[in-house]
């Protein structure tokens, strides 16, 4: 078993709400953050302490996507559609009311975004103009999470009917609806060589699906206390790690899906409520944690 040990850096305040997720910049200590105060945050964590805001929007942030090639972020705004933020100018481009239900995660592939809704649909929009291509009713229940696939051929979609839809990214037809979990899917995350598709969510389980067997599933661990809300790999993708409504960030082995390292308030100062997101950088191996406490914190996670 590797020896980790882990530090807390920082602790990074500013947000007003519940801060409900993360995403990666254009560098490996570039990141962003939003939450319930609608505000989107650019943090740099060589001066983590400076950060600034982006944008603003009327109500609560799900979801945000990072478009390296333009240097633009999508965001998703609850009951409002996405808007497109040019990031250097802290400026809004454009947006779309593509939908009037709440967005909880958005993805792209090559100049196309989607957007996962709570009324079951995802829906896919040209990255330029932010134009509808196509909308897809999965089910009746909200549509919560996506992976996509590295080979770009297929996407998975996590539901809070249970299910997890496997989707072509051919002709965006079904190719496999797993009945996953006990209840809702908060998280998927695509291991880097494709072969792996992990999942978590309400029920609280960590699930390991095998993508070259039509996704049978490999691993089924009991791993929090309550709700999985999200799964980051680290860098080298030798790790992941778990982040749960019970206050905790587990740290796991990511071939033998072994239970290495658990951080909370009690040992490491950790969150004192629900931790939503993680954001595992290539930043001297750091994770960024983000919490309903309204707080981030860096860890430094070492690992031998």
């Amino acid at each position: 078993m590797p020896k980790i040990n882990v530090e807390k850096i920082q602790t990074l305040t500013g947000h007003k709400d519940c801060l409900y997720t993360l995403e990666a910049g254009a560098d490996p200590q570039h990141f962003f953050s939003a939450g319930g105060d609608g505000i989107i945050a650019h943090w740099d964590l060589e001066n983590p302490e400076l950060g600034s805001m982006v944008a603003r929007v009327k109500n609560s942030v799900y979801a945000l996507h990072y478009l390296p090639h333009k240097h633009q972020l999508v965001v998703g705004h609850n009951y409002e559609g996405i808007h497109l933020i040019d990031v250097d100018a802290k400026k809004e481009l454009k947006s779309a009311k593509i939908t009037s239900s709440a967005i909880f995660d958005i993805n792209s592939i090559d100049n196309m975004i989607i957007s996962a809704c709570s009324d079951g649909q995802i829906i896919l929009s040209d990255v330029n103009d932010l134009s509808t291509i196509r909308k897809i009713k999965l089910g009746e229940k909200s549509a919560r999470t996506i992976a996509i696939h590295p080979n770009k051929e297929e996407i998975a979609v996590g539901m809070s009917d249970n299910s997890i839809k496997i989707l072509s990214t051919i002709d965006w037809q079904i190719k496999h609806n797993l009945q996953a979990h006990k209840n809702s899917v908060f998280t998927l995350q695509y291991s880097a060589d494709g072969k792996l598709l992990l999942s978590a969510g309400r029920d609280a389980h960590l699930k390991i699906w095998n993508s070259t067997s039509e996704y049978s599933l490999q691993e089924s661990i009991a791993a929090h206390m309550y709700a999985i809300n999200h799964i980051s790999y680290s860098a080298d993708g030798l790790h992941f790690a778990t982040c749960s409504m019970d206050k905790s960030i587990k740290i796991w082995d990511a071939k033998a899906f072994k239970l290495i390292k658990v951080i909370d308030k009690a040992r490491h100062a950790g969150h004192g409520t629900s931790v939503n997101k993680l954001l595992w950088t290539n930043y001297k191996n750091q994770l960024i944690s983000a919490s309903d406490d309204r707080s981030l914190s860096i860890w430094n996670i070492q690992i031998d």
